[in-house]
This record gives structure tokens, C-alpha cells and sequence, in this order.
């Protein structure tokens, strides 16, 4: 077989399929994130994702399962340990990563606010986890009085400050958050990100901007997706994919704002002629839905990214493949707004396929960059194994 001259990775962001065999070591127990929105909702509406074979990796209430499916699937489980964003990706691209990230449910301990408050001149107010929303609706018109920074965090290993344009001008606020990175590299902290997140208007309608700024780790080690920039081939980063990888790897980076413009920027991509791949992440699955614990909007969510999918098998031709995963769990039902340690789905199509079957179940995210490494005679990544070869 002819190798493909364009593969796409689309991450549904936290549409676990599962319970993992270690959730119990991560306080998860009996979680399901496409099952259990599926019977709380009465059933999902996912025709296409059916074809390709979505239920035939584990029968999903309302989802039929394919007598004979246009895709390869499985699931995969996940080696590193953690189970957040940045774990999971660069996990997909080739890395293992053994010390996890570090979160802070509680909110961040003083001294970390006291050197805040002291290279800043400003109060912090907040320090603990929030929705973005719903914090400066909750702490902005105080923010507005005060000057004070509303700090904040998630299940996510991040720490995100909140401040208005007009009070906090953006290039002070970048100027804290990048303070913010240097001071938490490293333990006690190990933060995988800092976010500036500012934002504009009056009390009770405020209205977080595009000016948004993340400031990640870089990943420990080389990915598939250095490799193959390194080769001339295109590595096109459609979402917060940049951000995850701290621009490493990167040869052009769309932004997006929602998971239907993530859709509508990948399809204007495959009419791009590219050598590479092109690197997905549809957020609101999780950070609107999962975190928020709302399986109704999730699964309204999934079935509005399903009905886009005929137009992205329209581009294609038999030089794409198309890889959709996820990067962990988020069940909406589940106790708490931290994410789940789950199997994460893997369905893997292309016009050129007569049919799809079952592969063997992945024990590691890196199997993805392991196969597209193959696929370009790129150097292979430590870890992870090609399933280029089954797919016939």
C-alpha cells in the first residue's frame, strides 16, 4: 500500500469510551464518558460516527453498531501518568510522560500568591477552581474597583489570570503571566500552563476577548511532529494544538473559538495542498460540557460535531487518512469537574479503505505518532508501535 500523503488527527478533547484498568489509582471509579451521556440523554444521534464504527469499539445507547464499518477502531489506553491535556497529547505524539503535571483543587498555596501579589504591586483575589465565565461575573466588578488580579484554576494543570483591558493593560498582563511561568517550571508547582485570560465591558456583561494568551512547558523530549518539521513536511496546528506543544513542531497555527469553527478551519485545510498533517482539537467537549458537568450540552456537542463529518470525508481522497481520538475522559456525570482516567476511542478511515475491522487494542496514546512517523519515514519516537501496516 502506498503510504498517504496527508494524515489528519482529530482530538475529540476528553470523549473518553471507558473506565481505565488503573482509574481506581487516579479516585475514578465507574466512569464512562460516552456511555453515560449516552443513558443520561436517552441516546446519541451519531450516524456517521456509527459507520465508521464508534459503537463497534463498545456499544454506545443509541449509536448502531456497524455490520460493516468504513473504519478501522479500537481504543487506547493511556501510558503516561496523568490525565490531563498536555499528558494526553504529548502522549499521542510519541512521549511518555512519568511525573505528572500538577493540579491544585484546592486553589494555589500563599506563598505562591504572596510572590505574586509582591513582583505585581496587586491583590490577588479568587485562588481557587472556577469556570472563566463565571468568575469574572462573579470577582470583575471588584477586579474593576480594585485592580486586584482574579487568579484561578481548573482540573487542568493551569493557573489563569483574569483581568480587564482597561485596568490591567495587556502587556502587563502578559508580563505577570510570564513571570508566572518562570516561578512554576519546576517543583513544588510543575504547572503545565499559565493563561492570560483578559476581558472587557461593564458589570453583568462582561465579556472575556481574543487576547487570550497561554504559556506552556515545552514537551520534554522530541515528537513526531519535530520530526517531521525537521523533514520539510507540514505540521498544521488547528486549535489550542500550538499552545499544547508551546509551538514546538509547528509549521502554521489557526486559532479557532468554538468546535463548529474548529470544523469549518479543518475542512478549509484539507482544500490546502499540504505534505504532513493537520492536528485538531475540538475544546468544548470538554472545557464547556465535561468540566461543567452537563451531559445534555455534551451530547447535543457530539452530535453536532458528527453531522459535520460528511463534509470532511467530501474533501478527502485516497492520499488523507483520518485518525479521530481523544486525549482522556471528562464524564459529566461524575462527581467533581476533574477529568477521568479513561480508554479513549481510535477510529482510523480513508477513501482508499474497502472496510474497516478491529485492531488490537493500543496500550499506549503514542501508537498515533508511532504510525505517522512510519507513514513519512520520519524517525520512529521512544515509544509507541506503528499500526500503519494493518491498515489494508
Amino acid at each position: 500500500m502506498d503510504n498517504f500523503k496527508r494524515i489528519h488527527v482529530l482530538v475529540m478533547d476528553s470523549v473518553g469510551i471507558g473506565e481505565a484498568p488503573d482509574a481506581a489509582d487516579f479516585d475514578d471509579f465507574d466512569v464512562h464518558t460516552l456511555g453515560h451521556i449516552a443513558h443520561a440523554t436517552g441516546g446519541l444521534h451519531m450516524p456517521h460516527s456509527a459507520k465508521l464504527g464508534l459503537s463497534n469499539i463498545e456499544e454506545i445507547h443509541g449509536i448502531a453498531k456497524a455490520e460493516q464499518p468504513q473504519a478501522y477502531f479500537t481504543k487506547m489506553q493511556e501510558a503516561s501518568s496523568g490525565k490531563d491535556t498536555m499528558t494526553g497529547h504529548w502522549e499521542i505524539m510519541g512521549l511518555n510522560i512519568s511525573t505528572p503535571f500538577r493540579v491544585f483543587e484546592h486553589g494555589f498555596p500563599d506563598e505562591l500568591i504572596q510572590r505574586i501579589e509582591e513582583k505585581t504591586g496587586r491583590k490577588v483575589i479568587g485562588n481557587k477552581p472556577a469556570s472563566g465565565t463565571e468568575i469574572i461575573d462573579e470577582l470583575g466588578e471588584e477586579h474593576v474597583k480594585t485592580g486586584a488580579l482574579i487568579v484561578y484554576t481548573s482540573a487542568d494543570s493551569v493557573l489563569q489570570i483574569a483581568a480587564h483591558e482597561d485596568v490591567v493593560p495587556l502587556k502587563e498582563l502578559y508580563e505577570i503571566c510570564e513571570f508566572c511561568r518562570k516561578i512554576t517550571l519546576d517543583d513544588p508547582y510543575m504547572l503545565g500552563r499559565i493563561i492570560a485570560r483578559p476581558f472587557i465591558g461593564e458589570p453583568g456583561s462582561f465579556t472575556r476577548t481574543a487576547n487570550r494568551h497561554d504559556y506552556a512547558l515545552k514537551p520534554f523530549g522530541r515528537t513526531t511532529m519535530n520530526e517531521l518539521k525537521d523533514a520539510g513536511l507540514d505540521v498544521i496546528a488547528i486549535g489550542k494544538i500550538s499552545d499544547i506543544y508551546d509551538g514546538e513542531g509547528v509549521t502554521q497555527a489557526i486559532r479557532t473559538i468554538s468546535n463548529m469553527d474548529g470544523m469549518d478551519k479543518m475542512i478549509e485545510v484539507l482544500d490546502q495542498p499540504f505534505k504532513g498533517i493537520s492536528f485538531l482539537n475540538l475544546v468544548d467537549f470538554d472545557a464547556l460540557y465535561g468540566h461543567r458537568r452537563d451531559p445534555a450540552g455534551y451530547g447535543k456537542a457530539l452530535e453536532d460535531y458528527d453531522a459535520r463529518l460528511p463534509e470532511v470525508f467530501a474533501k478527502m481522497t485516497n492520499d488523507d487518512l483520518l485518525i479521530i481520538t481523544a486525549d482522556h475522559g471528562n464524564d459529566p456525570t461524575y462527581r467533581g469537574t476533574d477529568h477521568t482516567r479513561e480508554f479513549v476511542p481510535l477510529l482510523v478511515y480513508s477513501p482508499r479503505f474497502q472496510g474497516g475491522s478491529e485492531l488490537a487494542l493500543r496500550e499506549t496514546f503514542a501508537d498515533i505518532g508511532a504510525t505517522i512517523a512510519d507513514n513519512f519515514k520520519v524517525t520512529m519516537p521512544e515509544h509507541g508501535t506503528s499500526f500503519l501496516a494493518d491498515l489494508k
